[in-house]
């Protein structure tokens, strides 16, 4: 039987996430998932771990659980050393820059009309952009970019959905057996890279009855988990941040070229809300 057997949020794009016992879903994913994200302040754009590697070793907890209609309250912040400041603190955005080296600030979910908040920073005249592109999803000269038709057009000109902080649909599902799958395949290939989980950052680990990489079968299908209904919308093209160090992890380029040559450079598949409900972990993923 296919099912869920951990449950994440994060409440701040691109730091930590938190283990979950059970969640609700809405057309906007998990309740309080990247309800806080980073905005560049000389780029003018939304930005993350993809350039602030360090944002994956801080995290983020809410003082209070988010609601439906509130879905960016105050979040407490931690550095590595576990210096923590509250969001509705004078100087968050100070201590943030501080951490990473750059002037950057903290924002909260704002509503999709204010898509100037959400649009891409402009690409500077002559500015190579297929080297731009293999720098984020860290491929080499010699190996296939993901096929960027996939994702939804809005992501051209915008670094999320308006109204979101999500890559690109509101929901991640990975695998165990996928997990082992490429570790092993890896392992054969003389690599000693670790496919640990918090390098993926899925909303949902799962068990699966069939091994390998289950969840790929499902693409273009729905799934019914707990009272909700998801739908499996594309397989998830990864990037350099599974190849970063944070907390005892180092870093690890290997795993990307193993990503790259055992399976297209893809983990885990993409999910948007059908139906909003209820899940919890251990909850039956039945495939419709």
């Amino acid at each position: 039987m296919d099912r869920i057997a951990e449950l994440f949020r994060y409440p701040v794009k691109s730091m930590l996430g938190e283990p979950l016992e059970r969640a609700r879903l809405t057309a906007q994913g998990i309740v309080g998932d990247r309800a806080w994200a980073l905005r560049d302040d000389v780029r003018q754009g939304l930005t993350n771990a993809k350039r602030f590697a360090a944002l994956m070793s801080m995290s983020a907890r809410f003082t209070r659980e988010p609601g439906e209609q509130d879905r960016s309250p105050t979040v407490e912040l931690a550095d590595p050393a576990g210096v923590t400041i509250r969001s509705d603190a004078p100087r968050v955005n100070d201590w943030l820059t501080e951490r990473l080296g750059h002037p950057v600030s903290l924002w909260p979910l704002l509503p999709a009309e204010a898509e100037a908040h959400y649009r891409r920073e402009a690409t500077e005249p002559g500015a190579d952009v297929e080297a731009g592109l293999r720098e984020v999803f860290a491929r080499n000269a010699d190996e296939p970019l993901p096929d960027l038709s996939k994702f939804p057009p809005v992501l051209f000109s915008h670094s999320t959905p308006p109204g979101t902080y999500f890559d690109a649909f509101p929901l991640l599902l990975l695998s165990r057996s996928a997990l082992a799958a490429l570790e092993q395949l890896a392992r054969a290939a003389g690599s000693e890279s670790v496919f640990d989980v918090r390098r993926f950052r899925p909303n949902l680990l799962l068990e699966t009855a069939e091994g390998g990489f289950a969840e790929d079968a499902w693409c273009g299908r729905e799934l019914r988990i707990g009272t909700a209904r998801l739908k499996v919308e594309m397989a998830c093209p990864r990037c350099i941040m599974t190849t970063h160090g944070f907390l005892d992890l180092p870093r690890d380029p290997r795993i990307m070229r193993s990503l790259v040559r055992h399976h297209g450079g893809d983990l885990g598949v993409y999910a948007s809300v059908v139906e909003p409900g209820e899940i919890r972990v251990g909850d039956r993923v039945e495939v419709i």
